[in-house]
């Protein structure tokens, strides 16, 4: 069994929402922070953002030891008519991971909703209702969506495809990833379970949610983000009735063990299921919340403190 660890480009500000960015910087600059503070994979960020020809992609890659995990591609999958670009969108960005992949490590596809695009579900993350959700004619369509494009990245690189539930978006609920995995093959589709927006979504405040939403889902799962919540500020929002950016910006995601997610916990339950992946650490920070590097520091050595 081996368990590596990875980060993102968004621990680094490099976030897939407009007007969310953090600092400008370079890959080159933001992989050598991410090897320089203990990290041995990356996920690709947004479009753009690292070499688009697979060769460019590997040398910046490979002269660092670094190895692509995976790569976030959200569509709009309640739009039956946004399905075929999803599908062409996962398969562009396949084929770029597909051809700069690691000897020993085959990346994935991490799709999800649109989120951050539905008022009503951007304001009201992590208090979500059964009423804001989908109706079951609109399930259908999703999940046909999920389907189309997960078989289209299939059938053209053989990468496996998993979903990420997201706070801002269909798919944030236990309910809500419960439906979403009734209604979709296991064979086409994995879970990524993320552990903070699961907490948020979840309207957790001492980890017992998340660690029960592990156990629920636990046949689905098949790579994990480590990100915490933060109790307090998530209080805050449900007062305050933040929406999901003001509710980022204010730390509701902090930086591991801070908040209430027990990554002691996750982290033997991984071990437990010989899980052999890497776990990616999403630390979400933006103008005005730190330095990304030192950030990404403490977060690997908290892990450090759990065996990793």
């Amino acid at each position: 069994m081996t368990i590596r660890i990875g980060n993102a480009p968004c621990s680094w500000g490099s976030l897939e929402f407009d007007g969310m960015e953090g600092q400008a910087l370079t890959c080159e600059r933001m992989l050598d922070e991410l090897v320089e503070t203990g990290y041995c994979g990356t996920e690709l960020g947004d479009w753009g953002f690292m070499p688009t020809e697979p060769s460019a992609l590997r040398a910046v890659l490979e002269t660092r030891g670094v190895t692509m995990v995976g790569a976030f591609v959200p569509v709009r999958f309640c739009d039956a008519a946004a399905h075929a670009s999803g599908a062409a969108d996962a398969v562009r960005v396949a084929k770029l991971l597909a051809g700069a992949a690691s000897p020993d490590h085959a990346p994935m596809i991490i799709l999800a909703d649109d989120n951050g695009s539905v008022s009503e579900r951007t304001q009201n993350a992590g208090r979500v209702t059964a009423a804001m959700g989908l109706d079951d004619a609109t399930w259908a369509v999703f999940a046909k969506g999920v389907e189309t494009v997960s078989r289209a990245v299939r059938e053209s690189t053989g990468l496996s495809v998993g979903f990420h539930h997201h706070c801002a978006g269909y798919v944030e609920t236990p309910e809500e990833i419960n439906a979403l995995l009734q209604r979709t093959s296991p064979e086409l589709l994995g879970l990524v379970f993320d552990t903070g927006h699961y907490a948020f979504g979840a309207g957790d405040r001492d980890g017992s949610h998340t660690r029960a939403g592990m156990e629920r889902f636990a046949d689905r799962i098949t790579h994990i983000h480590y990100k915490d919540c933060e109790p307090a500020v998530a209080d805050r929002a449900a007062a305050e009735k933040w929406d999901y950016f003001k509710s980022v910006g204010e730390g509701v995601f902090c930086e591991l063990g801070k908040g209430c997610v027990d990554f002691a916990w996750t982290t033997q339950w991984l071990r437990d299921r010989n899980y052999n992946g890497f776990i990616t650490v999403e630390q979400d920070v933006l103008p005005g919340m730190g330095a990304p590097k030192e950030s990404a520091k403490r977060n690997r050595e908290y892990l450090k403190t759990l065996g990793l």
